[in-house]
């Protein structure tokens, strides 16, 4: 709690090592975590992970092209970042030390945090998807137990394998109900829709354990994100277009493919996105649904889901207070949720949410709304 005022943390992250995962693996599989070992990466300086591990990446791709440049930089990975809070997160908040965390979440002020999975789903990247089945599998076991510590204030989702929407909807069904589990995460191989009539039964899934669907970009692994092969290897490019593109993609083929109408239910959102899109995007899809057409039939306009109470954004701090206020004067109090991206290097920790509260212009209401209320709605928090 921060002045007062308790704050729910919609977009956080944890990036669990080797090491860790592979503790939770089903006895079966082990034989086959030698299949990873070519792909095993240390951890290095990764904030807020554990000394001497490991991670599992798959295909990492590095833009080494500056702007204004001929070629690429043999030197320049596009894959370094400045951090931007005036503390480092303790050690292991990525991995297993939940009181760590936790520890963090009190120096911010955060009663609570949803925490998104990071690099290991690279493993979408190769081709047997049991592996993949199998290291999800760990990852929700491993959760059970780092949620579990401290379960009021430690929310995750729950991964949907696409490559096997049948094992995705089992996993559902097992963890649906748990305390920690508060969405569904869809894991999309290249090539595959998020609209595509193979994944309603995940949607179903999800509105019958009343688990929100979240939608989280990145720049690190395969699928990457839409587009990435057109940005002349320039990360300055990749980072500006990956995260609201992907958003905006993601929430236009989920509407216009009509789910929302189908499981009445079900609320849907981005993370880490960006929010000032949203006006451009609501208008250019209404128009867009008429003028060519390529939706389903729907029953309201493109635009109305994004107020309809089931549709939700997370913000970033640098896009500010009056961009804040234009799009709420658009949309209203009940779309827009605080998060911090901690612990990652975009983040202000430990002092996220006191630059929110220097945003003077915000009412109570709305504060409170955008601090807990949405955030707490969007992931059922009881």
């Amino acid at each position: 709690m921060k002045n007062g005022l308790r704050a729910w943390d919609a977009d956080t992250h944890v990036n669990p090592a080797a090491e860790v995962l592979e503790r939770y693996v089903d006895p079966g599989f082990r034989p086959r975590l030698a299949e990873l070992a070519p792909h095993r990466t240390p951890t290095g300086k990764m904030i807020g992970g554990t000394p001497d591990t490991n991670q599992i990446r798959v295909g990492t791709k590095f833009y080494r092209r500056l702007l204004g440049t001929e070629g690429p930089d043999a030197t320049f990975t596009g894959r370094g970042t400045h951090w931007m809070g005036s503390k480092q997160p303790r050690e292991g908040v990525q991995d297993d030390k939940a009181a760590n965390r936790v520890a963090d979440m009190d120096d911010e002020g955060t009663d609570a945090q949803f925490l998104v999975p990071t690099l290991w789903v690279s493993v979408v990247g190769l081709p047997d998807p049991a592996i993949e089945v199998n290291m999800i599998r760990a990852y929700h076991r491993h959760a059970a137990d780092f949620c579990g510590q401290f379960p009021s204030r430690l929310k995750t989702g729950i991964v949907a394998s696409a490559r096997n929407p049948e094992e995705a909807v089992r996993e559902i069904k097992q963890w649906g109900t748990s305390k920690w589990a508060v969405a569904v995460i869809p894991v999309l191989p290249k090539g595959l829709p998020i609209d595509h009539p193979s994944l309603e039964p995940i949607w179903k899934a999800a509105q019958d354990h009343d688990l929100a669907v979240v939608h989280h970009s990145n720049t690190w692994n395969p699928p990457y994100f839409p587009g990435y092969e057109d940005l002349w290897d320039n990360i300055f490019l990749g980072r500006l277009a990956s995260h609201p593109w992907g958003g905006m993609r993601f929430m236009a083929a989920f509407i216009g493919a009509g789910i929302l109408d189908r499981y009445p239910a079900l609320r849907m959102g981005v993370l880490e996105c960006g929010f000032g899109w949203l006006p451009f995007w609501a208008k250019r899809m209404d128009e867009q649904a008429t003028y060519v057409g390529g939706v389903a039939p729907l029953k309201h306009a493109p635009s109305e889901y994004i107020t309809s109470g089931r549709f939700f954004c997370s913000i970033e701090r640098h896009e500010g207070e009056d961009l804040f206020n234009y799009v709420t004067s658009v949309f209203g109090n009940d779309v827009l949720m605080y998060a911090s991206d901690y612990p990652h290097s975009e983040c202000q920790f430990p002092d996220s949410i006191d630059n929110i509260l220097k945003w003077s212009s915000l009412k109570p209401d709305t504060q409170r709304k955008l601090l807990w209320d949405n955030a707490a709605r969007f992931y059922k928090h009881t």
